[in-house]
C-alpha cells in the first residue's frame, strides 16, 4: 500500500534518479534511513523498475527523430515474432508499440541523419518478409520533452 510520502517519493526519483537518501530525506521531511528504507520497499515491489541516464541525441550525433508506422503482411504470431526479434536487434528503435487501427507497430527511432533513417527503412524493415508498408513521420520539434508518469 502507497502512501503519500511513496508518491511524493517517486515524483523525486523519476525527476531525479540519482538523488541521495539524505537529499530525499530532506525533501520528505524523513531521515535518510527511512527515505532510503522506502526507496529500497519500492524498488523490492517492482514499483521502481530501474534507472536511466536520460543522453542528449545531439551531442551523441543524432539529429534526426522520427515515428515509423509499420503494417504487418500478414498477422500471424510467427510474423510477429520474427518482426520483434528484428526490431530489438536494430540500436536505431528506440521504442516499439503494438497498435489498434491501419498500423500494427509503431517505432520511435534515432539516426544521425536522413540518409540513416532511409537506410533503416528501406534496408532493415522494409525487406523483412513479415512488413507490408512502412509510413515515417520525422519529428520538427519536441515542446514537451519526456516526463515521468503522472502521481
Amino acid at each position: 500500500m502507497m502512501d503519500s510520502l511513496d508518491t511524493r517519493l517517486l515524483a523525486e526519483v523519476q525527476r531525479r534518479a540519482d538523488i541521495t537518501a539524505q537529499e530525499l530525506g530532506a525533501v520528505l521531511n524523513l531521515s535518510p534511513s527511512q527515505a532510503a528504507r522506502r526507496r529500497a520497499r519500492l524498488e523490492a515491489e517492482g514499483v521502481i523498475a530501474g534507472y536511466r541516464a536520460r543522453l542528449e541525441p545531439r551531442k551523441l550525433g543524432l539529429t534526426v527523430q522520427a515515428f515509423v508506422q509499420v503494417q504487418m503482411a500478414a498477422h500471424n504470431a510467427d510474423n510477429a515474432a520474427s518482426f520483434v526479434r528484428l526490431v530489438q536487434t536494430l540500436p536505431e528503435v528506440v521504442g516499439c508499440w503494438t497498435l489498434t487501427g491501419e498500423a500494427d507497430y509503431l517505432l520511435r527511432v534515432w539516426v544521425t541523419d536522413l540518409p540513416g533513417l532511409n537506410a533503416l527503412i528501406h534496408h532493415r524493415l522494409l525487406p523483412h518478409p513479415a512488413v507490408a508498408r512502412v509510413q515515417s513521420q520525422i519529428v520538427m520539434d519536441q515542446p514537451k520533452a519526456d516526463s515521468g508518469l503522472p502521481l
